[in-house]
């Protein structure tokens, strides 16, 4: 197989001025949830390409990605003018290894992400592994202004389907909003008030932490959780805290 496979845009749509998600209709190699796709794009006669986690479920179509338009972005200005029937390019395999498989079990699974970041988390959601694994699962999402709370619907549903198994927490930083909490996770974290926000407990005893999204939110996240005896995970070292740092 090529390094790239032709895709079709089937729907795009904007959540909020500079934020996207991008439906494609392509084939490529199975994914776990949690894993990321190289998308493309022919610039100047050469494939410019960055990764972008699924939304979608390993078995549902069509694809979907969440991305931010970067200005001054060699690729997502051109993602962000396409309509549907333009081409797109994968690559022919999904990669990443933030992935449930690669947790340890726990009581609860703490699934902590700002922006685009969600995005991971919302694949594994839609699929039976983090039901069948863990007592109570707590989706955190984080963001800057309340508009770029993107997915409410999807997410709601989702609770809808598994009531009492799953909490969710939003946090707003840059202005008030109904239903949110203010300020940043780590503080929210140091000031236990995401937990009792969450009603779980948030402990090296109880829980698995997985991270995504803003590199500082993980950085900071990984420290405050230290305090609470919780490592990072790997595999030659189990922790509690797996972590995929991007914007």
């Amino acid at each position: 197989m090529g390094k790239w496979v032709e895709g079709t845009v089937v729907g795009q749509s904007a959540w909020s001025e500079g934020l996207y998600s991008l439906k494609v209709d392509c084939e490529i190699g199975s994914f776990e949830a949690g894993q990321f796709a190289k998308l493309a794009l022919p610039v100047a006669g050469q494939f410019v390409s960055r990764p972008y986690s699924f939304v979608n479920a390993p078995r549902e179509k069509p694809y979907e990605f969440c991305y931010n338009l970067i200005d001054e972005g060699p690729l997502s200005p051109r993602l962000a003018r396409l309509e549907a029937m333009d081409v797109v390019f994968l690559a022919p395999a999904a990669s990443g290894s933030f992935v449930l498989g690669e947790i340890p079990d726990a009581e609860h699974l703490w699934l902590v992400a700002t922006g685009t970041g969600i995005a991971p988390f919302l694949s594994m959601l839609r699929t039976e592994a983090p039901w069948k694994r863990f007592r109570k699962v707590v989706l955190v999402h984080a963001v800057r202004q309340a508009r770029d709370l993107i997915y409410r619907d999807m997410i709601e549903a989702i609770r809808e389907r598994r009531p009492g198994e799953l909490r969710t927490v939003s946090l707003v930083s840059r202005e008030r909003h109904p239903g949110a909490l203010s300020g940043r996770i780590p503080a929210a974290i140091s000031s236990e008030e995401l937990e009792r926000a969450a009603g779980v407990e948030l402990s090296a005893r109880t829980s698995q932490a997985m991270l995504c999204g803003n590199p500082d939110m993980v950085t900071d996240v990984v420290e405050v959780l230290k305090g609470r005896g919780m490592k990072r995970h790997r595999r030659r070292e189990p922790g509690h805290v797996s972590v995929e740092p991007f914007w």
